[in-house]
């Protein structure tokens, strides 16, 4: 019988067999009430949940994940197909894995976080068929839409911060980008910007579209369209662009339309440096309203989404189908947060 051996030392319970002997129970019976079952009474229950305290007993959790079919893992993956310089430790990544994290340690399960170049048509296929995850987060559709759509026709329990276009199978989570894109052209046309530029790339879904957006805002007023100038969110080769491009264009432009704040963080600091007074000589904005908007000098305007928000819908709807369900996107609408810069 389990209990004290004969030298006074407690024995150790090693599994749940032997925390049922110990108990007087069967082991189905310490399973329920380990779980928390009503199908136990509440004084067995509590008996064996206690003796499982003293015991410093933890049921085997690979056991528990086999009996139930559930990993308790979330992938949260982070595709770079077209960024590959670009680093976990940039601030929009940062601020929104956190806010995963939150949402899914809050609802007992862990995260399982990859940094993912898409080297091969099958990056995807081979993470939701690993056996390891209950299911899937994707943070951007980086150059990987039609790599979604198609596994989201066949696995259904993934979620993605990114756009909404019509007709997508997949399920996304985000705000207007091309609606966000306009809302920062019209500031900065109703402030006498007349000669935009976008400092962005276009290759990515969200990108494009709030490029799109500010293309919307040129032509309503009868302005020429944009320049893009194409510049990577890798940090490494950031500063280096952002300055060649305002070398570059000199008086040509009078407004800048940046497509994150990051960018338009470095470019502002390429502006001043260049003794380009911002806002009277060059207003520009952000887009994601990330906590630095508000830190730096002058403060930045940005577009915000709210990542808090969008976060745990992601996760709300991550979880609907878990569970079966079907859950459309949501397109969260885009709110200008006028600061210093413009």
């Amino acid at each position: 019988m389990l209990g004290r051996e004969q030298n006074g030392t407690v024995q150790k319970v090693r599994n749940i067999a032997d925390l049922a002997r110990l108990a007087g129970v069967s082991p189905g019976t310490v399973s329920r009430a380990l779980a928390g079952k009503a199908l136990v009474n509440a004084e067995t229950r509590a008996r064996i949940q206690a003796l499982a305290t003293e015991h410093s007993f933890r049921p085997n959790q690979m056991a528990r994940r086999l009996r139930t079919q559930r990993t308790g893992v979330i992938g949260v993956v982070v595709p770079l197909g077209h960024e590959r310089r670009q680093h976990l430790s940039d601030p929009f990544f940062m601020s929104i894995l956190g806010h995963l994290a939150d949402a899914l340690t809050e609802n007992g399960y862990d995260l399982m976080l990859s940094r993912i170049i898409p080297d091969a048509d099958d990056w995807l296929e081979r993470i939701v068929g690993s056996g390891m995850l209950d299911g899937v987060l994707l943070i951007g559709q980086s150059d990987q839409f039609e790599t979604i759509e198609r596994v989201a026709a066949e696995y259904r329990p993934m979620v993605v911060w990114g756009s909404h276009m019509p007709g997508q199978v997949h399920c996304a989570v985000g705000v207007d980008n091309r609606m966000g894109g306009r809302l920062a052209g019209e500031r900065l046309i109703a402030r006498g910007s007349r000669k935009l530029a976008f400092l962005g790339e276009v290759r990515t879904l969200e990108l494009d579209q709030r490029y799109k957006g500010l293309c919307d805002a040129t032509a309503a007023a009868g302005l020429d369209l944009p320049l893009q100038l194409d510049t990577h969110l890798a940090s490494d080769l950031m500063t280096a662009e952002i300055a060649g491009h305002i070398d570059a264009v000199g008086d040509r432009i009078d407004g800048i339309v940046a497509a994150s704040d990051v960018i338009a963080v470095r470019a502002v600091r390429v502006l001043i440096d260049r003794g380009i007074a911002v806002p009277e000589r060059m207003p520009i904005t952000g887009f994601d309203d990330l906590p630095l908007s508000g830190q730096m000098v002058p403060r930045l305007t940005s577009v915000k989404q709210d990542l808090v928000t969008g976060a745990r819908a992601m996760v709300d709807a991550l979880f609907a189908r878990i569970a079966g369900q079907d859950t459309p996107s949501v397109e969260m609408t885009p709110v200008l947060i006028e600061r210093d810069t413009a």
